[in-house]
């Protein structure tokens, strides 16, 4: 790829790597301010779930915006809004402060500074042959900020306390707004004589294709499964009585061999039909989670399963994204993305949420993990009646 295309490739990376990097300390947060602050796991969860609706509601908008005037202005306005959101959840005192920092404000923010926004951008100035390996290689952006910033975070708390590493967490942030002009451009002009498809015209061609509605229930699973996971592990590992570093290292585990499954997801899907990678990727996740829960559980044991787990954990990203783009063209990719993102974000809601209520209600995860386990499943099925093959404009009228 060119040194241009380049630049763009590892700026969307770095954005996506401190953007989701910080993300995933959350779940590091929930045990310190809850015995600080005496809130129960449901609020903190509830927090959180906030956060990915919030994140989701937003996706198709920002999207929208990045589609038409440039990504780089998006991604400004949702690292300022991060920054903001961080401020807010140091000063927490109450559950409605928790709910305006890391809920609202930190959810909008990540609609600006995650996947939609940053491979739309990658998209349109990567060639279709090479689309795949730099989606993977964008969201693996993601995965190496969580492998650095998840023991960085737990260093901060045990060191500084929650308050003072959020506010650390605000500067890491700050520091990526240059990123930003990398990610400036927008989709190029059609050549003279070829009519541009309107984004009203896009969704509605996308919400007629089975395939686009297969994808969103799919990424409804992904939501549900990972932020579940990256949310409460941390408070399950703790309740088997293992330090708090175990489960430090856990979330670190998954975000380095989630830069393998990113990247390799990314590569495959170049070579392979992405389609089936993405029935067999929701179906391994499900074995790996039976495997777990019948197994003992110890440190090395929680290590097997991040590791396991990290390499399936944002794989889906590259091939859901890449579903969209293979169909329909890269010109609204943004928004047909945000919207198949949104139900991600259900998911995600569901996930921070429901682990927190069930846990609180029967004081165990194991209602959870089986509800994942099943759902996981059902997703692997759900793919496979995927239409793939580009839609009939795309024949006679290039992206």
């Amino acid at each position: 790829m060119p040194a241009a295309v380049w630049m763009v490739v590892v700026a969307g990376a770095l954005v996506v790597s401190i953007g989701m990097g910080v993300r995933q300390t959350f779940g590091l947060f929930l045990s310190p301010m809850a015995v600080d602050l005496g809130f129960g796991r449901e609020t903190f969860g509830f927090a959180l779930a906030i956060q990915q609706i919030m994140w989701g509601a937003f996706q198709p908008v920002m999207g929208a915006v990045a589609d038409r005037y440039g990504s780089g202005r998006v991604v400004v306005i949702g690292l300022v809004g991060y920054v903001i959101g961080l401020l807010v959840m140091s000063e927490t005192a109450a559950s409605w402060h928790l709910q305006l920092g890391v809920g609202y404000l930190v959810g909008f923010a990540l609609s600006g500074t995650t996947f939609a926004v940053v491979l739309g951008a990658v998209g349109r100035v990567v060639a279709p042959e090479k689309r795949g390996l730099a989606f993977g290689l964008a969201t693996a952006g993601g995965s190496f900020g969580q492998f650095i910033m998840a023991p960085v975070g737990q260093q901060l708390i045990a060191w500084a306390g929650w308050r003072e590493s959020l506010l650390i967490m605000a500067f890491f942030i700050a520091l990526t707004l240059p990123l930003a002009y990398a990610l400036r451009g927008r989709a190029a002009a059609l050549p003279a004589g070829q009519r541009e498809q309107t984004l009203t015209e896009a969704v509605r061609e996308a919400a007629g294709h089975s395939g686009f509605w297969y994808l969103t229930l799919g990424f409804f699973v992904c939501g549900f499964q990972v932020v579940f996971i990256a949310v409460h592990l941390p408070a399950y590992v703790g309740d088997l009585g293992l330090p708090a570093a175990v489960g430090a290292m856990a979330l670190a585990l998954i975000g380095f061999f989630n830069i393998i499954g990113s990247w390799g997801c990314g590569v495959l899907g170049n070579k392979r039909s992405k389609k089936y990678l993405l029935s067999l990727l929701y179906v391994l996740r499900s074995v790996v989670t039976v495997a777990f829960l019948f197994a003992p559980k110890t440190d090395w044991v929680i290590y097997a399963f991040a590791s396991a787990m990290g390499l399936l954990w944002l794989g889906t990203v590259p091939l859901t994204s890449g579903l969209v783009a293979q169909i329909f063209g890269v010109r609204y990719m943004a928004t047909l993305f945000g919207i198949v993102f949104f139900s991600h974000q259900v998911g995600s809601f569901l996930g921070a949420w429901l682990g927190g209520r069930l846990f609180d209600m029967t004081g165990s995860y194991d209602l959870m993990w089986w509800i994942s386990v099943a759902l996981g499943i059902a997703a692997g099925i759900l793919h496979l009646p995927i239409a793939d093959k580009p839609v009939e404009r795309l024949k006679v009228q290039p992206a």
